[in-house]
């Protein structure tokens, strides 16, 4: 699979030591671990569970089995602070975090991996300091405060806590960061909640089988390998204050993803229904291109077919995942 991250290849020369990658199980966490092993950069993959499902897809099951991992449970700051001391860590991309549907099911816990999570990161980063940390805050922060535009979540209150409290640490700590909004993501590990619907429908078009997309209309197409790209730009050289950016992709209707999908597997029944994504589908990468100094741009033709051209191979060499329900 190194086609897949070839285009996002970085200069091994800009990091001084290992970059802590939580939540590396996930879909952006896995192709970030990728980047950095195709680009030589020593990296500690850090989860709740040891599965390396996601990072295998991406790199291959062998790289995958190789990774440097740390099981660990964000919550637990003595442990997080203990990973960056053993491991010498000189940059953080924090992504580890509990999506919309599970903070709504259970917000206590939501806020203790989204918001307690974070602040440890945080701390990890004041205690040994670290003046390269990003962190993943999404989309959802646009839909606060309530009665606005767009939807309100428990998961967007969480992510506008970790936003303000990243400005604190800067204001009182000098800890710096960068927090990254990522709108929808798509591409090979991209499986789970409704932004990922994009992705399950280019693989039930590989699997020859129909698919409708629950949204309409204009959508953000945020490629996987252009967003982990993102957030390895972001801790390249040292920090100064608590910058927060959006992350968009491409903005494209639903209907021209499917005819897309249409033109690479000929017969595909893809189809899309329902309302727009409840989020905005066009926000401005600029800013952060000019804060991190530019990131490779994967068009919505290019990564569709990339990552069509992704689940072919692994359909050939039957490691293609189950369809998720």
């Amino acid at each position: 699979m190194d086609f897949l991250v070839e285009p996002f290849a970085v200069d091994p020369g800009k990091f001084d030591g290992p970059v802590l990658v939580t939540g590396a199980g996930g879909c952006i966490g896995a192709w970030t671990l990728a980047i950095l092993e195709k680009s030589g950069i020593p990296a500690v993959a850090c989860d709740l569970s040891d599965s390396r499902a996601r990072p295998a897809l991406v790199m291959g099951e062998e790289k995958a089995a190789a990774l440097t991992w740390e099981l660990c449970d964000i919550s637990d700051a003595e442990r997080l602070i203990a990973i960056v001391s053993e491991h010498g860590i000189r940059a953080i991309i924090h992504y580890a975090g509990l999506q919309v549907p599970f903070c709504k099911q259970d917000p206590a816990l939501g806020a203790r991996v989204n918001v307690e999570g974070t602040v440890n990161v945080l701390l990890a980063a004041r205690e040994a300091d670290i003046k390269r940390t990003a962190y993943a805050s999404s989309v959802a922060a646009h839909g606060m405060p309530t009665g606005g535009e767009y939807m309100a979540t428990l998961y967007g209150v969480y992510k506008v806590a970790n936003e303000e409290s990243a400005k604190v640490f800067w204001q009182d700590w000098g800890v710096p960061s960068v927090g990254i909004r990522p709108n929808v993501v798509y591409g090979i590990a991209r499986d789970q909640g409704i932004s990922a619907k994009g992705t399950i429908a280019i693989q039930s078009a590989v699997l020859g089988k129909p698919y409708d997309i629950p949204f309409s209309g204009k959508a953000s197409w945020l490629y996987a390998g252009e967003a982990a790209a993102a957030f390895i730009a972001a801790v390249s050289s040292d920090g100064e204050g608590a910058p927060v950016f959006d992350l968009n992709g491409s903005c494209a209707e639903v209907d021209h993803a499917i005819s897309l999908i249409g033109s690479l597997q000929p017969g595909a029944e893809i189809t899309c229904s329902g309302e727009p994504f409840p989020f905005p589908a066009d926000m401005d990468d600029e800013p952060l291109r000019r804060h991190v100094g530019g990131y490779p741009v994967i068009s919505i033709e290019d990564g569709i077919r990339t990552t069509h051209e992704a689940f072919v191979q692994l359909a050939d060499e039957n490691r293609m995942p189950e369809l998720p329900a």
